[in-house]
């Protein structure tokens, strides 16, 4: 049995980077499901493991982490990983992922987050009418999100922060595939750089991006079918 366990569940988007960075990088795990849908997060056994009652969590043979960004952190220099997951060697490099994981958390995260709530969440909760004035603010935001995605980050480069990958490309390509769920994806897909990022980034994770993507293609394919017209009719 791994010493490594990780408490996540795949509907949620960091707790999908850190799946999925495990898989990547061979990384033993034992991997324990934490259903939020289901209200695990609040029982008295996870929260003796957090008390925040979030996921992803870790517990390295005793030692708990509980941020997402910190668990990759830690795990690139726990396991010495190749430099580009997290570059510690060159400074500027070093900076511009940082620079990408302290700006995430308002934009990539959060105009994602919010429009998957507004158009999802929220009328399946109050079954009230989505409020697409709100819909329509997010929408831009996400717009205005994939620009910055291709205008500051990217630029010429192949990845957000340099010629390879690092762990802030798996923290955006997964709060990015939110909006598969949504079928709002296509705010991407507009935009070929950031849709050719997203391509690159997938084809370099391999077999573990779809796996750990596998619950978000249902969802968005049930959502799509059954769920949207019905969310029409509040």
């Amino acid at each position: 049995m791994p010493n490594l366990k990780l408490f996540y569940d795949l509907m949620s988007q960091p707790s999908r980077a850190v799946y999925i960075f495990l898989k990547a990088n061979n990384i033993p795990f034992e991997a324990i499901q934490i259903a939020i849908r289901n209200g695990d997060h609040h029982k008295e056994e996870y929260t003796r493991i957090t008390q925040f009652q979030q996921v992803p969590v870790i517990d390295d043979n005793g030692f708990v982490l509980t941020e997402s960004v910190a668990i990759l952190q830690y795990l690139c220099m726990k396991y010495k990983l190749a430099d580009h997951w997290y570059p510690l060697k060159n400074p500027e490099t070093h900076a511009r992922v940082q620079e990408y994981l302290n700006w995430q958390h308002a934009n990539t995260r959060f105009h994602g987050t919010m429009l998957f709530r507004i158009l999802l969440r929220l009328p399946q909760e109050t079954k009230q009418p989505v409020n697409q004035q709100e819909a329509g603010e997010y929408r831009k935001g996400n717009m205005t999100v994939v620009r910055h995605l291709d205008k500051y980050f990217l630029k010429d480069k192949k990845f957000l922060c340099g010629e390879d990958i690092s762990i802030a490309d798996i923290l955006a390509v997964c709060e990015l595939m939110q909006l598969h769920v949504i079928d709002e994806d296509y705010i991407i897909y507009q935009n070929d750089k950031v849709k050719a990022w997203l391509t690159r980034v997938k084809n370099r994770l391999g077999p573990a991006f779809d796996e750990g993507h596998k619950i978000v293609y249902k969802v968005h394919d049930l959502y799509k079918s059954t769920w949207k017209s019905e969310l029409a009719k509040l």
